[in-house]
């Protein structure tokens, strides 16, 4: 998206080949979802809510640089999903007054497809690559060039009578964000200047962040109804912002039009909330876990078929999420469900969980990532033949 001082804006979306990278669209075409988006992201760096060390050093790398007069160094974001890295690109940009180019790294598969986005920026305009891991290991050699040496070559023809012509490029700003910091190539990652990793947000952050927003959507809410949303949104910006939505849904279809904390309870009950934060899916788990597998350990795969989902949704979607908050246990044998499962369900553990609980606590997080995550298809039985 190029952002101008004006307030005028327009928007470039990489949605891969076959619709191109860099192609123009009026933003009065996105969805209603992508709209109230965009209008909840602050746009200046104090209106920034939480992740105060971030904050605080990215501000300095971005008023050093416009007291040189120059482009700052290239930023990396990391983090998981939700917690505002593209937010922060945003602000980025509005801070630096240029404008902002986005794509995203399933969309430049080829060098061209790079040398393209690259050859068409302007003097200290900020580039945002959001998920920059899955670029293409081609377009990742020619972005090791352009952000050191401001500079691409472009080979024109093919075989021995190929030549490579020198592209000088303007200075310009790379923000990348990514996911997984780890699937980045070494070389990559050291020609970023600054890398800033967003962690997740108190849930008196988030109570600010849903005020904020509350207010702007025009939502007659209450401080009560909000820390109910906020308490319920596992530390993730953007889920605050969708519970809010839809609390405010229930509350105009169902209620007074006020969103109290009568309202919030009722709305997350039927949405499938729970007071921890848990969903559907995350209770499904647990559930099988307990009731069908005496508490594990048992395979990915057989976990998956236990809940009707496939392995990769469980892993990436429910997994992380329990096995920070310390209801499910990775162990070499498969994943099994911890006393906080239990108690989270109103169920008594078997007398043998407490083994495998004191077992996996002998050893290190560091001895855990060193063993075989599991044997698929030995379930409960596993435990026992071995």
């Amino acid at each position: 998206m190029n952002v101008y001082d004006d307030g005028s804006s327009e928007v470039e979306i990489d949605q891969g080949d076959d619709v191109g990278v860099g192609r123009v669209v009026d933003p009065r075409g996105t969805t209603e979802e992508a709209q109230v988006e965009a209008a909840l992201r602050p746009r200046r760096l104090a209106d920034f809510p939480g992740q105060p060390r971030v904050r605080e050093q990215l501000g300095l790398v971005l008023e050093a640089a416009r007291r040189r007069g120059a482009p700052p160094d290239h930023v990396l974001l990391s983090g998981p999903p939700g917690l505002g890295k593209t937010t922060l690109a945003m602000i980025i940009a509005g801070e630096l007054e240029q404008p902002i180019r986005i794509t995203s790294g399933p969309a430049i598969q080829h060098a061209g497809d790079l040398a393209a986005v690259l050859s068409s920026l302007v003097e200290g305009e900020v580039l945002f690559l959001d998920e920059i891991h899955r670029m293409s290991r081609p377009a990742e050699e020619m972005l090791y060039l352009a952000m050191e040496d401001f500079r691409v070559d472009v080979i024109v023809g093919k075989g021995p009578g190929a030549t490579a012509i020198p592209l000088e490029l303007p200075p310009f700003t790379v923000v990348g964000a990514t996911t997984r910091a780890g699937l980045l190539p070494a070389p990559l990652r050291d020609r970023f200047g600054f890398t800033g990793h967003l962690d997740f947000y108190a849930t008196e952050d988030l109570v600010a962040i849903l005020t904020r927003n509350a207010a702007l959507l025009g939502i007659d809410a209450d401080a009560h109804g909000i820390r109910q949303i906020a308490s319920r949104s596992r530390g993730t910006p953007r889920i605050a912002n969708r519970l809010l939505r839809r609390v405010r849904d229930w509350a105009q279809v169902h209620g007074s039009g006020h969103l109290d904390e009568g309202a919030a309870r009722a709305a997350l009950e039927l949405f499938d909330v729970d007071e921890l934060g848990l969903d559907r899916l995350d209770r499904a788990v647990l559930e099988a876990l307990c009731t069908r597998f005496g508490g594990g350990p048992v395979g990915l795969s057989t976990l998956a078929v236990a809940v009707g989902e496939e392995p990769d949704t469980v892993e990436t979607v429910a997994e992380p999420y329990l096995v920070r908050e310390g209801y499910m246990i990775r162990t070499p044998r498969g994943r099994a469900a911890s006393a906080a499962a239990w108690d989270h369900l109103g169920l008594t553990p078997p007398k043998d969980a407490v083994g495998l609980w004191s077992g996996s606590a002998g050893r290190t997080a560091a001895d855990q990532d060193a063993l075989p995550l599991e044997d698929e298809g030995r379930g409960v039985a596993g435990r026992f033949s071995s």
